[in-house]
């Protein structure tokens, strides 16, 4: 079975572009590398991807398209086939794409109606080694997905484009990897939307500072700093001026694909987040209460 390599970007669509735009180029720590056509592309200094978010403006707060990597032409036809196979709604067939992402893919909707890319050929960024207090995303991590038939979209995207299961915690959220990180999608029961965007961060020690710059800056912390059991990663989650979900995270577990047996762990507090860290500020709460997105079965630019 053909598998993507990573998640590359993710595109979102916001009223306050202004705003955005100078959180996630000058408070979170993305590097602005590109605007064209009213989109901005950010990409993260210790990742070679072209570009990790994409912005551009719009009177509703949407999610554009999630782009993930393929190794090769010949991988992106195997994934385009998988896709049709699993039922997936053709956006636009392998073939030549424009833009910094790469320069062949295709496009599809997943049985929720969020736009999906399969791209490669993307030149790939110069990045570096991040130096000791850069608390800066090293590069994207994860998303996290809502779906009214979530059980289903874990099968989807394993039959659609070769991830693999990570672990289970009960049966309400199931970790899915591409790559030797745990997992690059996790998919949670409610109404198809967005949760949140992760991003790797260096250390604890980087979180921590992260966490301080996020509070000098006037950003809302929703929940953390605290550490999942799922993953065993340490997360701080922050809420963006137009609404967006994003987490610091690090020491996220790799996976040996050879040995590795999934776990199904025990719902409850402490699974969530081992130090109990994450419950201690009054008013955090770890998900805010979801509503349908509103980039559903929307054709992206």
């Amino acid at each position: 079975m053909a598998s993507v390599t990573d998640l590359q970007y993710v595109a979102l669509a916001v009223p306050d572009l202004a705003a955005e735009r100078e959180f996630f180029g000058q408070t979170w720590g993305l590097t602005e590398v590109g605007e064209e056509d009213g989109m901005v592309y950010f990409a993260a200094e210790g990742m070679p991807h072209p570009y990790v978010i994409r912005l551009r403006r719009d009177d509703e707060r949407k999610t554009d398209l999630v782009g993930f990597s393929a190794a090769s032409r010949e991988d992106v036809d195997a994934l385009f086939e998988q896709v049709k196979a699993a039922g997936a709604k053709i956006i636009a067939e392998p073939g030549p794409v424009e833009g910094l992402a790469g320069d062949y893919g295709f496009r599809f909707f997943d049985p929720d109606g969020r736009a999906m890319e399969v791209v490669t050929g993307g030149a790939q960024r110069a990045h570096r080694t991040l130096g000791k207090g850069e608390a800066i995303p090293v590069g994207i991590s994860h998303v996290v997905f809502h779906s009214p038939n979530h059980p289903a979209l874990v099968e989807f995207y394993q039959r659609a484009l070769g991830f693999r299961l990570s672990d289970w915690i009960g049966d309400f959220m199931g970790f899915l990897r591409c790559n030797s990180a745990h997992h690059r999608i996790a998919v949670l029961p409610g109404p198809p939307a967005l949760n949140h965007i992760a991003f790797d961060v260096a250390s604890v020690d980087e979180l921590m500072r992260g966490l301080a710059r996020m509070h000098e800056s006037g950003i809302h912390l929703s929940w953390g700093p605290g550490r999942h059991t799922a993953g065993d990663n340490t997360f701080c989650y922050f809420i963006t001026p137009n609404g967006n979900a994003v987490e610091y995270t690090s020491d996220l577990e790799h996976v040996d694909e050879a040995t590795w047996v999934p776990t199904t762990y025990q719902p409850g507090p402490n699974t969530i987040d081992q130090w109990g860290t994450g419950r201690i500020i009054t008013g955090n709460v770890p998900h805010a209460e979801m509503t349908p997105d509103k980039g559903l079965w929307q054709v992206p630019a």
